[in-house]
């Protein structure tokens, strides 16, 4: 239990308080508003276990939850949030977008051709052979996106 001004609440409630400021923070350093399909949106793309996350996606978790938020305000929220930096649109094959939190750190991608999954991976040794490459045409490396796309081996 943590003192709260004149009530004891409880520790976890505690925490949510504290992770709903942060979530707060977050969209207001963004230049958003606070409104609550943003704040359920950012919770859900910041708690599930699924990194990588499409709209219809993000709309099914929000509906299970019993969160009522419409599929064009998902969609709009999310881009939103891409336009603010909050999340990465990554377009793997099919051209079917997913959304991730953008934690700021690089991370690569495998897609799995067969179920979809998408894997993270870093390389050190990727990572320095890409900018070699760059180095050795004379350029200076800006950014990049490696995706591989893979299947399970039979």
């Amino acid at each position: 239990m943590a003192l709260n001004h004149t009530r004891l609440i409880p520790y976890c409630e505690v925490l949510k308080e504290k992770t709903d400021m942060v979530e707060n923070h977050e969209l207001r350093k963004a230049g958003l508003k606070v409104t609550l399909p943003r704040v359920k949106i950012l919770q859900m793309l910041d708690n599930t276990e699924d990194r990588h996350m499409s709209a219809e996606d993000v709309y099914r978790s929000l509906m299970e939850a019993g969160d009522d938020v419409g599929l064009a305000t998902v969609y709009r929220v999310l881009t939103q949030f891409e336009t603010a930096g909050l999340v990465v649109r990554h377009n793997f094959d099919g051209g079917h977008a997913v959304f991730e939190l953008a934690d700021g750190e690089h991370h690569d991608h495998m897609v799995c051709v067969d179920t979809g999954e998408v894997i993270e991976f870093f390389d050190e040794k990727i990572e320095r052979r890409q900018m070699e490459i760059v180095e050795e045409h004379g350029y200076e490396m800006v950014d990049h996106i490696l995706v591989l796309y893979v299947k399970n081996k039979k």
